[in-house]
């Protein structure tokens, strides 16, 4: 699969559970849904410039949706939660956070 690693990475995940989950170097992603570990954690040293140590990955499926009348579905998606090294950081995440 030839991805680029920014088309690797979607979007950065910020809610409540991931900013509890930065105090212990895990950061949380939405990625390409057909990029695996090996992808996402070069991705994630090339953008940020880190050292990762771990990758687990999740799909999220999509829910039921209902809008009046109408059904429908969410999307479903792709998400990686990337564990850093210890003493790494993410810059990015650090302004979120505050």
């Amino acid at each position: 699969m030839n991805l680029v690693a920014h088309d690797v990475i979607i979007r950065p995940i910020i809610t409540e559970k991931s900013n509890r989950q930065m105090e212990h170097n895990k950061y949380a992603f939405e990625v390409h849904p057909k990029a695996n570990k090996v992808l996402i954690r070069q991705a994630v040293e090339e953008v940020f410039k880190v050292k990762v140590e771990s990758v687990n990955t999740i799909k999220v499926r999509s829910k039921p949706k209902r809008l009046g009348v109408f059904l429908g579905r969410s999307r479903s998606w792709k998400k990686a939660i990337v564990t850093l090294a210890a003493g790494e950081r993410i810059k990015f995440f650090e302004g979120a956070s505050a």
